[in-house]
C-alpha cells in the first residue's frame, strides 16, 4: 500500500505528537471522497471538531496547491497552506497535505503536517488513511493525555468523510 510522503521536519517519531487513521470501506472510490474533502464548505456537515473555514486566496472553498487558508479546530485557529495535492487519477493514490500553524509564543506555538491519501483498492474497496505530526508544547499536551484526543477527533472525521462520501 502506499504511503505519506512527509517533509522531513515532520518525520513521525521525531515530533512532538503523532498520530494514524485509517479506513477501508467497500462501495466507494478515492474520487468521491475526495470531492467530500477537497469541498471545505462540506468539513463541518461531517466533522463536529472544525469551523470558521475561510480562505485568503480565493474565493472558492476548494483546496488546491497553495491554497492559503484558516479555521479553527480544538479551540486552535489555525493558519494553513497546502503543500501537497494529487486529485485521483489513472489509478493513482489521491494526496492531499497541508502545513497548519497557530501562531504564538514558545509556550503556545503549534506546527503541523496534516496529510491525507485516497487509495482505490481491489473489490470496489477505498483505502482512506490521515496522518498528522505536531510540534509544539500544545502538541506535547494532547500527546499526554490519554486517550490522545488527536486520534479519537480524526477517526469522527475519517468515519463522517466516508459517510458524506456516500451521499455524493
Amino acid at each position: 500500500m502506499n504511503h505519506i510522503i512527509w517533509p522531513e521536519t515532520y518525520l513521525p517519531g521525531t515530533t512532538d505528537n503523532y498520530v494514524s487513521n485509517e479506513l477501508i470501506i467497500s462501495g466507494l472510490s478515492a474520487a468521491t471522497v475526495w470531492a467530500a474533502l477537497n469541498d471545505t464548505s462540506l468539513w463541518p456537515s461531517y466533522y463536529s471538531n472544525v469551523s470558521d473555514i475561510c480562505f485568503h486566496n480565493s474565493p472558492d472553498p476548494q483546496l488546491f496547491l497553495n491554497a492559503r487558508f484558516r479555521f479553527t479546530t480544538f479551540s486552535f485557529p489555525v493558519e494553513a497552506e497546502v503543500t501537497e495535492y494529487q486529485p485521483p487519477m489513472n489509478n493513482e493514490p489521491a494526496r492531499v497535505a497541508w502545513h497548519g500553524w497557530v501562531e504564538g509564543t514558545a509556550e503556545t506555538r503549534l506546527d503541523v503536517h496534516h496529510a491525507w491519501l485516497f487509495e482505490n483498492l481491489s473489490g470496489g474497496r477505498v483505502r482512506i488513511l490521515t496522518q498528522e505530526t505536531q510540534i509544539g508544547k500544545p502538541a506535547k499536551m494532547l500527546a499526554a493525555t490519554k486517550p490522545n484526543p488527536m486520534l479519537n477527533a480524526h477517526q469522527e472525521w475519517l468515519e463522517g468523510l466516508a459517510q458524506a462520501a456516500s451521499r455524493i
